[in-house]
């Protein structure tokens, strides 16, 4: 987008700048930012914030204040926003997306973004580029993709919770259902709402009530203990639902970090401690038992070797995606790369910390081959920007959680908005967007 020389057109200059605290999907507070243009743009954007983050991510700055919000609160990086910010950006041309975020960057100092705060910059970053795209009158996915944008993501819906996620005994975090089958986006939504009002229904007959209540990305935790138990759930929800493991495949997040013992170095998961090794044999008996079509974070997040040992093994069947390992990093993209540790990157805006990082960060691992999943946070807002982003550079892949929850639907309802705007140009890829 900067790169291209614009013709002076003053509509477009940055007049006003603010910054409020506002709650995400888990009642903590976070930073929502507002930009205004002389033409009357309006982007208004808002930072999530992981339960489960990668040791390398961009800082989320917090006022630790334990008299309010019991430390939570975000007035600081608010008024990092309203003083710091705005005094620089103020006069700027919003089209400028990359000298920007390189403010931004030049103005923090540091190398994970925790003297202004990730959430303060990210805030920021988006809603400059909403701005823009309000001025033109464009959505944002054309705004940020042009005319070549037009794929719609396949979702991949986490309606089991383990790990950090839930309060049960599964090590893995998350259990995906994937409806690759569907004729378009609506179709494959529908799929999969289908397979979780079955799996609801399934685990409360089995389970009682409170197997139901949902977690924080809408998936259900139920007091299921074993991994292969919670797979042979969701293979029982989509066989009753009426579908085949052709329509709809399977995924997991383990978030192997959070059960990692770095002093034993073994994986603690399903009552057992096993060693690297042994995990790798693991994953290669369920992808070869179950219609599993990706896995990520399967390792402890500095565990490059196993990463690439497992690619090695399975990466020609299925996915193998680094979430913790590359926390949308470059650096730490290029160093997979190199080492062929996976195949398939998932992408977070709040953990590198700008729009422009995001988009390099896209684009370097497109150009290498690697898939890449956008993906939303834990602690969610209503704010879409991930479905635009999802769209705009036909990563053909996203994550957002379970088919409930508002902050979760507001994703798919978009993603709902961008295909009827679409119409006959929209492509849904299906199966198409696992396969190389």
């Amino acid at each position: 987008m900067s790169n291209i020389l614009f013709e002076t057109d003053t509509n477009f200059e940055i007049v006003d700048l603010r910054a409020r605290q506002v709650l995400d999907s888990r009642g903590n507070p976070t930073v929502e930012v507002e930009v205004l243009t002389l033409g009357g743009g309006i982007g208004i954007a808002k930072a999530p914030s992981g339960a489960s983050k990668g040791i390398h991510e961009a800082w989320e700055k917090r006022d630790k204040d334990d008299k309010r919000f019991f430390g939570k609160g975000v007035f600081s990086a608010v008024r990092a926003v309203e003083e710091e910010i705005a005094d620089s950006l103020i006069g700027m041309d919003s089209r400028y997306q990359k000298e920007i975020d390189e403010e931004l960057i030049r103005l923090d100092g540091t190398e994970n973004k925790s003297r202004l705060g990730a959430n303060a910059i990210v805030a920021t970053s988006l809603a400059v580029a909403k701005a823009a795209a309000d001025t033109y009158g464009m959505p944002l996915f054309r705004y940020l993709g042009g005319v070549q944008a037009n794929t719609l993501p396949v979702p991949m819906m986490n309606i089991i919770n383990g790990g950090k996620h839930a309060g049960s005994k599964l090590a893995i975090q998350e259990f995906m259902i994937v409806p690759v089958g569907g004729e378009s986006f609506f179709d494959a939504l529908r799929i999969g709402c289908e397979v979780y009002y079955t799996l609801k229904g399934l685990l409360k007959d089995k389970y009682g009530k409170s197997a139901i209540n949902v977690g924080d990305e809408g998936g259900f935790a139920p007091p299921i203990d074993l991994t292969e138990d919670a797979i042979k759930a969701l293979l029982e929800a989509i066989e009753k639902a009426g579908y085949s493991t052709d329509a709809v495949k399977l995924a997991m997040d383990a978030a192997a970090s959070s059960f990692y013992d770095e002093t034993k170095k073994v994986y603690k998961i399903d009552g057992k401690e096993i060693t690297a090794g042994e995990f790798i044999d693991f994953y290669v008996d369920l992808v070869n038992k179950y219609p599993i079509i990706s896995i990520e974070d399967p390792f402890f997040e500095e565990d490059y070797e196993s990463f690439a040992t497992l690619t090695k093994k399975v990466g020609n069947k299925i996915l193998i995606v680094g979430d913790d390992l590359y926390v949308t990093n470059p650096k730490r993209l290029q160093k997979g790369i190199e080492m062929n540790a996976t195949n398939a990157i998932l992408i977070k805006f709040n953990q590198i910390g700008t729009l422009t990082e995001t988009i390099e960060v896209i684009q370097m691992a497109q150009k290498h081959g690697y898939k890449t999943i956008i993906s939303h946070r834990s602690g969610e807002t209503e704010d879409t920007t991930i479905a635009d982003l999802a769209v705009a550079f036909n990563t053909g892949l996203i994550k957002t959680g379970a088919p409930a929850r508002g902050e979760r639907t507001a994703k798919y309802n978009q993603l709902i908005r961008i295909e009827d705007l679409l119409g006959d140009q929209a492509y849904y890829p299906g199966i198409n967007a696992f396969l190389k």
